[in-house]
């Protein structure tokens, strides 16, 4: 991820929501479109002889059947929203009750204390089991709780990733940094954490070296100290979020993708063999979550961001890697996706991608909203393939499930 959307201590520094975009529907079809999102959706895995994807076959849904939904309610369980200050906003709690959210990610501006973040943690899961809600399974409550000065709450993980690579039994750090990360996160009610960070840096003070955000130069080594942060901190209920995928080692020091376009001019040759190559280590240790990176990678036949790119996330990712569990965005209002459109058509192009949850980080309720309208415009009016639609909520509410208890 970048310094911020949902990383660094402060909270986001990309600018603030685009503005919607204006409708894509035409007079004679508005009536018949708002219709269609109204109505329950009894939502089924791919029949026989009908198209399946990479994303609708790795990993076997739990249940043969998704709960009824609306086509809103199908679109949130894409959305993680997030808001500003220390009190989650009524239409937020609105959305959530209704069955239109995934979860929330939280930043500094959002915690006063551990007693405040576990209340609010257990006021929006109450919410989620509203009798309106059909999908009545824990949120995804999220934070960035890296190590070092990438924390939002006091307390473990204190080393940062580079500390821990230079330590002595690095391995025994990366250990005791995944639990106590977990632990922290379990007390104060949160259930994802946006780490570990599994980028392979390429030069001392680099984007990600600047804030000791990497194990190593070496991939062996980020390989294997990720794969034990990751096991040891969702041995603690807490799922694990590698990123960001396919790597940001090579970013210079001003290629921040919160702020700008940035292009890695790399081999897929290198991308595979160094940046790549702590993400096997990642699937092999179970990792629940990866995030995919903004950064454009040519070389891996894509000049979108990795993110808006199918061939980095269906090609790469679930195919060559063989992930089979949750993909999530960076921050969708980040600068580098100002080429890309309102916040609803970077939602579908990310969709499209193969992206199953859509982080809106600008601390608006409203820019999740404009996500979750960018999803259900796509899913009613075609845009979007409904069996992989249907497949991706299927991998959110299996992790839901999985962090019940």
């Amino acid at each position: 991820m970048r310094r911020s959307g949902a990383d660094l201590l402060g909270g986001p520094s990309a600018s603030g929501v685009t503005s919607p975009s204006a409708s894509v529907a035409r007079a004679g079809r508005t009536a018949r479109r708002q219709a269609a999102v109204s109505r329950p959706v009894a939502v089924r895995p791919p029949l026989a002889g009908q198209r399946v994807t990479a994303a609708s076959v790795l990993l076997p849904p739990p249940r043969a059947v998704l709960p009824a939904m609306s086509v809103r309610q199908l679109a949130g369980q894409r959305i993680i929203y997030s808001y500003r200050g220390l009190t989650p906003p009524a239409r937020l709690l609105r959305r959530i009750r209704h069955g239109q959210a995934a979860g929330v990610i939280f930043f500094a501006s959002n915690i006063a204390s551990r007693a405040q973040l576990s209340a609010v943690a257990a006021e929006l899961q109450q919410a989620a089991m509203s009798r309106h809600n059909p999908v009545r399974e824990p949120l995804l409550l999220m934070t960035d709780q890296e190590g070092g000065v990438v924390r939002r709450l006091p307390g473990a993980p204190v080393l940062s990733e580079k500390q821990i690579g230079a330590a002595a039994n690095p391995g025994a750090g990366a250990t005791r940094a995944g639990r106590g990360a977990g632990r922290n996160l379990h007390s104060a009610g949160l259930n994802v954490n946006l780490a570990p960070v599994l980028d392979v840096y390429r030069q001392a003070g680099n984007f990600i070296d600047q804030f000791g955000r990497s194990y190593s130069m070496d991939p062996g080594v980020v390989a294997a100290l990720g794969a034990d942060f990751i096991t040891a901190q969702q041995g603690t209920g807490v799922a694990a979020t590698s990123k960001h995928f396919p790597g940001l080692g090579a970013a210079r020091r001003a290629q921040n993708t919160d702020e700008r376009p940035v292009t890695l001019h790399l081999s897929a040759h290198a991308i595979r063999t160094v940046d790549e190559l702590p993400y096997k280590a990642a699937i092999a240790a179970g990792v629940k979550l990866v995030m995919v990176s903004w950064a454009a990678y040519p070389a891996l036949g894509s000049h979108r961001p990795a993110g808006l790119s199918s061939k980095i996330v269906q090609g790469e990712l679930r195919q060559r890697l063989g992930f089979g569990g949750v993909t999530v965005t960076d921050a969708l209002g980040a600068r580098a996706l100002q080429a890309f459109g309102t916040i609803p058509n970077r939602s579908v192009l990310a969709a499209t991608a193969g992206m199953d949850l859509l982080l809106c980080a600008v601390q608006r309720v409203r820019e999740g909203i404009q996500g979750l309208n960018g999803l259900a415009g796509g899913y009613t009016g075609g845009t979007l393939n409904r069996a992989d639609f249907q497949a991706a909520v299927q991998r959110v509410i299996a992790l839901r499930t999985s962090l019940a208890g």
